[in-house]
């Protein structure tokens, strides 16, 4: 499991996406989060599925290599929609009533929504940021369009620096999670067995080696980083030159055509499709 989290990887290709200006992927990013925050009808979430699809397919990246990424948090979806369905009260008769637990329509309808709207979230802006985006231009592009901050004095390069590094790190701690439990099962470690209480405590003899190794890789970074004389004070030079093309105003468009859809559709009432049972459930709001 803990192998499959692919967030902060960074996989290489020739595709439309690759090809994009990073800040036109961080603003596209934006917009479909905002989108999916937007979207409240079931035709809203197909239409966002179709455009993650979409986005999948002119990416080229192996759909195992999305389903593996989901893998890790499938214990967040399912208790999220537990959640969902017991907390959510219904206006009608529930469905099942046990003891003080009650499951309603909308209850289920509602962890549908949730989940759908969390997988959507993880892949889209995936998709858009580290997948399809190296390190070094993902900084590029985040100072880049923080730069007027940088006018009331606010350490720009320093926060694009940081959060890239955070992101880029992510792959190597989990490498090396998965190296020290590899090592403490070798040694007779139980991971998997006993009480809930029993495997956090099983944990800590990883959490602690994991600490570690983390200080031990941000000091030699900062060292190394001082060894190549680099100062956060001192305007650098880029070796690649971040500029719009064609394709960039284009997906500018595509983005913003998708995110003026979903609220158009999820405003929309079921009168104009002509008021039936089919049109009641496509129009139903979350």
């Amino acid at each position: 499991m803990i192998s499959d989290i692919t967030l902060g990887q960074f996989f290489p290709g020739f595709s439309l996406l690759h090809k994009l200006d990073p800040r036109t992927k961080l603003i596209g990013a934006i917009l479909f989060i905002v989108a999916i925050f937007m979207a409240k009808t079931p035709l809203a979430f197909v239409l966002l599925t179709l455009f993650t699809v979409a986005m999948i397919l002119v990416s080229r990246i192996s759909f195992s290599v999305i389903l593996r990424g989901i893998r890790p948090v499938v214990y967040i979806l399912i208790f999220t929609s537990i959640l969902n369905i017991f907390m959510t009260k219904g206006a009608g008769e529930p469905l099942v009533a046990f003891w003080v637990l009650k499951i309603y329509k909308e209850g289920i309808i509602r962890a549908i929504f949730m989940t759908v709207r969390v997988i959507l979230l993880i892949v889209g802006s995936s998709m858009l940021l580290t997948y399809t985006t190296s390190p070094i231009s993902l900084t590029d592009g985040l100072e880049s369009l923080l730069s007027p901050l940088a006018k009331i004095h606010i350490p720009v390069h320093v926060f694009s620096m940081m959060m890239t590094i955070a992101l880029r790190f992510i792959p190597t701690l989990v490498e090396e999670t998965d190296k020290i439990m590899n090592a403490q099962k070798s040694r007779g470690a139980d991971f998997s067995s006993g009480s809930l209480v029993r495997r956090a405590k099983a944990l800590i003899p990883i959490i602690v080696p994991l600490f570690v190794s983390a200080f031990k890789r941000a000091e030699e970074l900062a060292v190394a980083m001082e060894c190549r004389c680099y100062r956060v004070d001192k305007k650098r030079s880029k070796l690649v030159k971040l500029s719009f093309g064609a394709r960039d105003f284009l997906s500018f468009a595509v983005f913003a055509v998708f995110l003026a859809g979903v609220i158009l559709i999820s405003r929309m009432s079921p009168a104009l499709f002509g008021g039936g049972a089919l049109a009641r459930a496509l129009c139903y709001r979350i």
